[in-house]
Protein backbone atom coordinates (compact mmCIF):
# COMPACT_ATOMS: atom_id res chain seq x y z
CA UNK A 1 0.00 0.00 0.00
CA UNK A 2 1.19 3.39 -0.51
CA UNK A 3 1.65 5.98 1.91
CA UNK A 4 0.18 9.13 2.02
CA UNK A 5 3.52 10.77 2.00
CA UNK A 6 4.13 9.48 -1.15
CA UNK A 7 0.56 9.79 -2.59
CA UNK A 8 0.93 13.84 -1.48
CA UNK A 9 4.71 13.94 -3.26
CA UNK A 10 3.60 11.86 -6.56
CA UNK A 11 0.98 14.46 -7.14
CA UNK A 12 2.57 17.19 -6.34
CA UNK A 13 5.00 16.17 -9.25
CA UNK A 14 2.48 15.56 -11.48
CA UNK A 15 0.53 18.98 -10.90
CA UNK A 16 4.53 19.98 -11.44
CA UNK A 17 5.05 18.29 -14.70
CA UNK A 18 1.05 19.51 -15.88
CA UNK A 19 1.84 22.99 -15.53
CA UNK A 20 4.75 22.50 -18.41
CA UNK A 21 1.12 21.59 -20.48
CA UNK A 22 0.76 25.31 -22.35
CA UNK A 23 -2.48 25.58 -23.80
CA UNK A 24 -1.58 27.02 -27.46
CA UNK A 25 -4.01 29.53 -27.86
CA UNK A 26 -3.66 31.17 -24.04
CA UNK A 27 -0.24 30.74 -24.11
CA UNK A 28 -1.19 29.43 -19.70
CA UNK A 29 -0.35 26.37 -18.60
CA UNK A 30 -3.50 24.11 -18.20
CA UNK A 31 -2.93 24.17 -13.97
CA UNK A 32 -3.19 27.62 -13.66
CA UNK A 33 -6.07 27.64 -16.47
CA UNK A 34 -7.97 25.93 -13.78
CA UNK A 35 -8.32 22.92 -16.55
CA UNK A 36 -7.07 20.57 -13.88
CA UNK A 37 -9.45 19.21 -11.56
CA UNK A 38 -7.82 16.37 -9.63
CA UNK A 39 -4.82 13.82 -10.09
CA UNK A 40 -5.03 10.72 -8.95
CA UNK A 41 -2.24 7.75 -8.45
CA UNK A 42 -3.03 3.73 -8.38
CA UNK A 43 0.77 2.46 -7.24
CA UNK A 44 -0.51 -1.07 -8.20
CA UNK A 45 -1.20 0.12 -11.60
CA UNK A 46 1.46 2.75 -11.68
CA UNK A 47 -1.84 4.82 -13.31
CA UNK A 48 -1.99 8.31 -13.20
CA UNK A 49 -5.82 9.51 -13.15
CA UNK A 50 -6.51 13.00 -14.05
CA UNK A 51 -10.18 14.45 -13.77
CA UNK A 52 -10.06 17.83 -15.88
CA UNK A 53 -12.05 20.04 -18.14
CA UNK A 54 -11.60 22.34 -21.17
CA UNK A 55 -13.02 25.71 -21.54
CA UNK A 56 -15.14 25.01 -23.62
CA UNK A 57 -16.59 21.62 -25.21
CA UNK A 58 -15.67 20.93 -28.44
CA UNK A 59 -12.35 22.32 -28.14
CA UNK A 60 -10.36 22.00 -30.89
CA UNK A 61 -6.99 21.63 -28.86
CA UNK A 62 -8.23 18.25 -26.94
CA UNK A 63 -6.17 16.21 -28.86
CA UNK A 64 -3.10 18.14 -28.47
CA UNK A 65 -3.92 18.31 -24.86
CA UNK A 66 -4.52 14.56 -23.83
CA UNK A 67 -0.81 14.02 -26.51
CA UNK A 68 0.90 16.75 -24.20
CA UNK A 69 -0.44 15.77 -20.76
CA UNK A 70 0.26 12.38 -21.32
CA UNK A 71 4.18 12.77 -22.03
CA UNK A 72 4.37 15.23 -19.00
CA UNK A 73 3.25 12.65 -17.11
CA UNK A 74 5.03 9.97 -17.84
CA UNK A 75 8.28 11.61 -17.28
CA UNK A 76 7.26 11.57 -12.96
CA UNK A 77 9.02 8.50 -11.88
CA UNK A 78 5.98 5.91 -10.78
CA UNK A 79 4.11 6.44 -13.73
CA UNK A 80 3.86 4.41 -16.17
CA UNK A 81 0.32 4.88 -17.25
CA UNK A 82 -2.00 7.85 -17.77
CA UNK A 83 -5.96 8.21 -17.59
CA UNK A 84 -7.52 11.22 -18.61
CA UNK A 85 -11.50 12.05 -17.29
CA UNK A 86 -12.72 14.63 -19.33
CA UNK A 87 -16.26 15.94 -17.28
CA UNK A 88 -18.00 19.06 -17.84
CA UNK A 89 -19.29 19.65 -14.36
CA UNK A 90 -18.45 21.61 -12.85
CA UNK A 91 -18.34 23.98 -15.48
CA UNK A 92 -15.48 25.72 -16.37
CA UNK A 93 -14.92 29.70 -16.15
CA UNK A 94 -12.65 32.41 -15.24
CA UNK A 95 -13.12 31.81 -11.64
CA UNK A 96 -11.19 28.66 -11.87
CA UNK A 97 -7.49 30.61 -13.24
CA UNK A 98 -5.13 31.40 -11.15
CA UNK A 99 -4.38 35.03 -10.24
CA UNK A 100 -0.93 34.31 -12.73
CA UNK A 101 -3.06 33.49 -15.31
CA UNK A 102 -5.40 36.43 -15.15
CA UNK A 103 -2.96 38.33 -15.19
CA UNK A 104 -0.99 37.28 -17.99
CA UNK A 105 -3.99 37.47 -19.79
CA UNK A 106 -4.62 40.81 -18.84
CA UNK A 107 -8.25 39.82 -16.65
CA UNK A 108 -7.17 41.04 -13.37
Amino acid sequence: MISMDTQSTLKTQALAALSTVIDPELGVNIVDLGLIYDVAYDADLKLCTVTMTLTIMGCPLTGYLNDHIKSALMTVAGIDQVLINLVWEPAWSLDKMSRAAKMTLGLH
